[in-house]
C-alpha cells in the first residue's frame, strides 16, 4: 500500500512538472467585459429584467420608443427626467428610479444585438449620465444608506441575510462601479469632451471640495462598519470592488506608478531608473525544474535516497526544530493525500496537456536565456558594511560611514569598492529617510516641510487615524474568504450578497449556488489582494514611512500567516478552478437566449487553461508577502517559524514566470536561516534563485554568514522603526506639531483670564464635573511645591 502511494506521487509529481506555461499577463485588471461580469453575481441575474421593466415604464410614458433613436439632448432629458424622480419621498419611488438609470449605465442591453454594442452604449450612457451629474446625486444616496440606521438594526435581529437585505445598496453600488470602470479606462476612440471629463472626474474623487473626505476613505468606512458588525448587511464585495477601481483611477495603475517613479527620482537628482520591473518580468521565461524520476535517479547514483519528496525535506530535517510531533506526522500524511487528490483533479479538468512518455524530451528542448534578467544593485549600507570588515582587518579601525578614504587598503579592496560603487543604487527611500533625520534633528533651522498635496497625500490624511482598524478589516475578509478556512461562528458572513431569499431545492440550482459561492470569494481575494498591492505601493513612494505604517499594521494584524495559510492547498487546482458559467456572465446572458442549464453545461465551466483572477490574486499576495518582510529580518524570521519553505516550493509548480520569481525571492530571504541541510537538499531552488532573482553584490544570502542576521535585534529593530513612524506622523499631521518650542505662559492671571470654549451642555453639569475633577481630587503639596 505504502509503495502504491508513493508511486502515484511520483506520478503526480511528473505530471505537474510537464504541465504547460501559463500564458498570463500581468495588468491593473481583466479584460472591461470580465471586470463588468464580476460586479454581478448569478443569484443576481433576474434583476436584469427587472432594471429594463423599471426604464420602460418611464420612458414609454414619454411616448418614446427606443433610447437608440433618441438625439443627444432628448438622451440628456429623460435622464434629467430619472434624476428629478430619485428626489421624492417614497422610497420605493427611488429605488425604480435608481434602477432605471442602472438599466441605461449597463447599456439599454434589450436593445443592442450582441455584447460589443452592450459595452459601447454603456460606456457612452456612463459619460452622459457624469455629465448630468449622476454621481454626485448616487453619492448623496449612497451616505442615506450608509446611516440608515433602520436598515442597520433590521439586518442585526435576522438570523441570515440575503439579497434581499442590501437591494438599494447594491443598486447605488452599482451604477458608481460602472460610472468609474467605464470612464477611467482611455480609448483612442474617445470624443474630446470625455477626455476633460475624465480629468474632471479623477479631481472630484481624489480632491473634494468644502472640506470632505476623499471617496476612497468613505468606502474605507465601509469595509470597517461591514466587520465591526454594525452593519452586516452591505453588499461587500462591491464595496471592494467599487474601492479597488476608484483607488486604481485616482491613485494610478502599476504603469502609472513607474512613470511617477521616475519623475519622482528626477526630482530628487536620483539617476534614471535601469529596467521597468514589470516589463522584465513579462519577458522572463519561467523555470522548468527536472521531473522527480530524474531527481531521483541522480540522488541514487549519490546513494542518497530518499523515502520522501524534496518538498518534505525541510519538515524532516528542520534545523529549527525542537521535536518531532505526532500533529507534524499526520499533516505530512494529509499532504500526501491531497497530492494525490490533486492528481486525478487536474486529470479531470485537462490542465495538464502534455504526456508524461514526452516527459524527457520536454527537459531537453529548455533552452535558457542568455545572461541575467536584471542588472545588480548595492546599497550605500552594503559598502560601509564592506569597508568596515575590511579596515578591521589590515589597518585595525574604522572610519563610520566613510565611504570615499581607503588609505591602507590593499589594490584588490581599491577594485571591489570601484565595482560596488558602479553599481550603487540610491533609492527614493533613502533620501526620504535622510530627509525625515534631519528634520527631526534641526527642526528650528530647516523649517516646517513644504508638503504636496497629491491624492495618496489626502487619502493618508484622510486615512491617518483608523489604519489598523481598515487594515484589520481587510484581512478579516481576506481570511473569511480564503479557500483554506474552515467557517466559525465568530466570523464573518461575507456571502449575505449573493445567497438568494429561497434556498435552492434542486440539485442543479445548489449546484449553481455553489459556483456563485466559490466565484464571489474569489472575486473578494481578487479585489483585496489588488487592493493591498496599490496602497502598499503609492504610499511607499509617496513617502516610506506612510509605508512602513501600513505594513507594520498588516504585520501586528497576521498578515504573514495568513497569506501562508492561503497557499497552503494545492495552488494549481485554485489557479485552473473553473468557478464561472459563461452562459450566465454579463452581458453574455442579457444579449443571448439562454438554453437550459444542465449539470453538464455547469459542471464544464470555460475553455481557458487557468482562472485569469486567481492566478492576479496569488501573485498579488505574493507580492505583498515580499513588500512585508523585504529588509526586515524579524518579519524573515516569521517566515522561517511558520514554515513557509515547504508551502512556498509548492507554489513553483505553477508555471508562470512572474509568481515564481516572487516565491524564489521570498525563499531567497530565508535561505540564509534554513541550514545547510536544507540548502543541500534543495539545490534545484538555489539554482532557479540565482536565475532568476535580482543579485545584490556582497550578499551571503547562500551561505548564511549574514551580519545583520542577530536574533535579538529583531525585536528593537520593530520597535525603532515604530519609534520612527510615530515621529514622522506626530510631525507632519499633528495640528499643534511645534508645541515642544512654543512660549510658556507662566502668569497665573494670564492663565485663567483665558476664554476657553465649553460644550453647550456644559452649565447643566457643571456641579458634577466641579465635584468629580475639583472637590473630591485630594492636592498633592509636596509635588505642587517642587515644580513652583
Amino acid at each position: 500500500m505504502e509503495g502504491n502511494s508513493k508511486g502515484r506521487k511520483r506520478e503526480t509529481e511528473i505530471l505537474m512538472d510537464s504541465s504547460p506555461t501559463l500564458e498570463f499577463e500581468y495588468d491593473d485588471s481583466d479584460q472591461l467585459s470580465a471586470e463588468l461580469a464580476e460586479l454581478y453575481s448569478y443569484t443576481e441575474e433576474p434583476e436584469f429584467n427587472l432594471n429594463c421593466r423599471c426604464f420602460e415604464e418611464r420612458f414609454r410614458a414619454q411616448g418614446e420608443a427606443r433610447w437608440m433613436s433618441l438625439d443627444a439632448e432628448q438622451h440628456r432629458t429623460q435622464v434629467m427626467y430619472l434624476l428629478d424622480e430619485l428626489e421624492v419621498v417614497s422610497r420605493e419611488k427611488r429605488l425604480s428610479a435608481a434602477r432605471a438609470i442602472l438599466y441605461l449605465a449597463q447599456g439599454v442591453f434589450v436593445e443592442c444585438k450582441n455584447e460589443t454594442d452592450v459595452l459601447q452604449w454603456s460606456r457612452y450612457n456612463c459619460f452622459l449620465l457624469y455629465q448630468m451629474g449622476t454621481f454626485t446625486v448616487f453619492l448623496e444616496l449612497l451616505n442615506m444608506e450608509i446611516a440608515n440606521s433602520q436598515a442597520c438594526s433590521s439586518a442585526l435581529r435576522k438570523p441570515a441575510l440575503s439579497l434581499a437585505d442590501s437591494t438599494e445598496l447594491r443598486v447605488i453600488l452599482s451604477v458608481m462601479y460602472l460610472l468609474v470602470e467605464n470612464i477611467r479606462q482611455e480609448s483612442p476612440e474617445d470624443e474630446p469632451e470625455w477626455s476633460i471629463q475624465r480629468q474632471t472626474f479623477h479631481t472630484e474623487l481624489a480632491f473634494p471640495s468644502n472640506g470632505e473626505e476623499p471617496f476612497a476613505h468613505l468606502l474605507f468606512t465601509m469595509v470597517s462598519k461591514f466587520c465591526s458588525g454594525h452593519s452586516p448587511h452591505f453588499p461587500m464585495k462591491k464595496v471592494l470592488l467599487l474601492l479597488w477601481k476608484v483607488i486604481l483611477f485616482t491613485l494610478g495603475g502599476f504603469s502609472e506608478l513607474q512613470k511617477m517613479k521616475e519623475k519622482k527620482r528626477a526630482e530628487l537628482g536620483l539617476p534614471p531608473l535601469q529596467e521597468d520591473s514589470i516589463q522584465v518580468m513579462k519577458n522572463m521565461r519561467p523555470t522548468a525544474p527536472p521531473s522527480y524520476g530524474i531527481e531521483f535517479g541522480e540522488q541514487q547514483k549519490r546513494g542518497r535516497r530518499s523515502r520522501r519528496d524534496s518538498l518534505d525535506l525541510y519538515n524532516e530535517r528542520d534545523p529549527f526544530k525542537s521535536e518531532e510531533t505526532a500533529g507534524a506526522e499526520e499533516d505530512e500524511n494529509e499532504d500526501a493525500e491531497n497530492m494525490v487528490e490533486a492528481e486525478s483533479d487536474i486529470q479531470e479538468r485537462d490542465v495538464m496537456s502534455q504526456p508524461v512518455a514526452c516527459l524527457r524530451i520536454h527537459t531537453e528542448r529548455v533552452c535558457f536565456p542568455k545572461g541575467l534578467p536584471w542588472a545588480p544593485k548595492v546599497r550605500e549600507k552594503d559598502i560601509e558594511n564592506f569597508l568596515e570588515m575590511s579596515r578591521n582587518k589590515f589597518i585595525g579601525f574604522t572610519l563610520g560611514h566613510d565611504t570615499d578614504t581607503l588609505v591602507g587598503l590593499p589594490r584588490p579592496i581599491h577594485e571591489s569598492v570601484k565595482i560596488l560603487k558602479q553599481h550603487k543604487y540610491v533609492s527614493i527611500s533613502d533620501v526620504q529617510i535622510k530627509k525625515e533625520q534631519e528634520l527631526e534633528q534641526c527642526p528650528m533651522s530647516l523649517g516646517e516641510e513644504v508638503v504636496e498635496e497629491t491624492a495618496t497625500e489626502c487619502l493618508y490624511k484622510a486615512m491617518l487615524f483608523n489604519i489598523p482598524q481598515y487594515m484589520i478589516a481587510l484581512l478579516k475578509i481576506l481570511l473569511a474568504a480564503a479557500p483554506t478556512s474552515k467557517a466559525k461562528t465568530d466570523s464573518i458572513n461575507i456571502l449575505a450578497d449573493v445567497l438568494p431569499e429561497e434556498m435552492p431545492v434542486t440539485v442543479l440550482q445548489s449546484m449553481k449556488l455553489g459556483i456563485d459561492v466559490n466565484r464571489h470569494k474569489e472575486i473578494i481575494v481578487k479585489s483585496v489582494s489588488v487592493l493591498l498591492v496599490l496602497i502598499l505601493k503609492h504610499f511607499k513612494l509617496n513617502h516610506i514611512y506612510q509605508f512602513e505604517y501600513i505594513s507594520q499594521h498588516l504585520v501586528f494584524a497576521n498578515c504573514i500567516p495568513l497569506i501562508l495559510k492561503f497557499f497552503n492547498q494545492n495552488i494549481m487546482s485554485y489557479i485552473c478552478a473553473k468557478n464561472s458559467i459563461c452562459l450566465l456572465d454579463f452581458p453574455s446572458c442579457v444579449v443571448h437566449e439562454l438554453p437550459e442549464l444542465t449539470a453538464e453545461s455547469l459542471e464544464s465551466g470555460d475553455h481557458n487553461q487557468f482562472c485569469w483572477r486567481n492566478l492576479f490574486s496569488c501573485i498579488n499576495l505574493l507580492r505583498i508577502l515580499n513588500k512585508l518582510t523585504k529588509w526586515k529580518h524579524s518579519r524573515t524570521m516569521m517566515l522561517v517559524v511558520f514554515k513557509s519553505a515547504p508551502i512556498l516550493k509548492r507554489a513553483l509548480k505553477v508555471k508562470q514566470a512572474m509568481m515564481q520569481l516572487y516565491v524564489l525571492r521570498l525563499l531567497k530571504l530565508q535561505t540564509k536561516y534554513l541550514g545547510r541541510q536544507w540548502r543541500k537538499s534543495n539545490m534545484k531552488s538555489m539554482s532557479a534563485i540565482y536565475q532568476m532573482v535580482r543579485h545584490r553584490m556582497n550578499d551571503d544570502w547562500a551561505y548564511g554568514n549574514d551580519i545583520d542576521a542577530r536574533p535579538w535585534d529583531f525585536q528593537a529593530e520593530e520597535c525603532t522603526l515604530r519609534g520612527n513612524i510615530e515621529s514622522f506622523n506626530s510631525r507632519r499631521y499633528e495640528k499643534n506639531p511645534n508645541w515642544e518650542f512654543a512660549p510658556v505662559d507662566n502668569c497665573l492671571q494670564s492663565v485663567l483670564g483665558q476664554r476657553i470654549e465649553l460644550p453647550e451642555d456644559f452649565h447643566y453639569t457643571y456641579e458634577l464635573w466641579l465635584e468629580r475633577e475639583v472637590f473630591s481630587r485630594p492636592i498633592q503639596w509636596e509635588e505642587l511645591l517642587q515644580y513652583s
